[in-house]
């Protein structure tokens, strides 16, 4: 193989509101918006080394098209994360050890407001 995956490069998602979504990502993500291609309909949004992009949901298309989106964070601060999470009214699931690109290591789920499940993740343990 001439070539090797470094990390995810960008996840594409169908949003309801693209504005409402935009909020949400900068707000409670820190995620960055980095252009819009107003042509393509596409909000690319800077979250750490790769992008989301928003796209707004065409007519017929129903349902998710991202199982989720992991995104590995620095530091890992757990009831800093849940006090931050909670000011933006979200409940997220239990912290608990998950796999992931650098090994086992804590992580929780919540969703975005379309629905789309986001995994936050810690460093590797041990």
């Amino acid at each position: 193989m001439s070539f090797a995956i470094r990390r995810i490069d960008h996840v594409v998602l169908y949003v309801a509101d693209q504005a409402r979504s935009t909020r949400f990502y900068e707000e409670v993500l820190g995620c960055t918006v980095v252009r819009v291609n107003e042509a393509a309909g596409i909000v690319h949004l800077r979250a750490g080394d790769g992008m989301i992009d928003l796209v707004a949901r065409p007519a017929g298309i129903e349902g998710r098209n991202v199982d989720h989106v992991a995104l590995r964070i620095d530091p890992w601060e757990p009831e800093r994360l849940a006090a931050h999470l909670a000011a933006h009214g979200i409940v997220p699931g239990e912290v608990r050890p998950r796999f992931g690109a650098e090994g086992v290591g804590p992580s929780l789920y919540f969703d975005d407001p379309d629905g789309n499940t986001i995994e936050l993740k810690g460093p590797a343990e041990g």
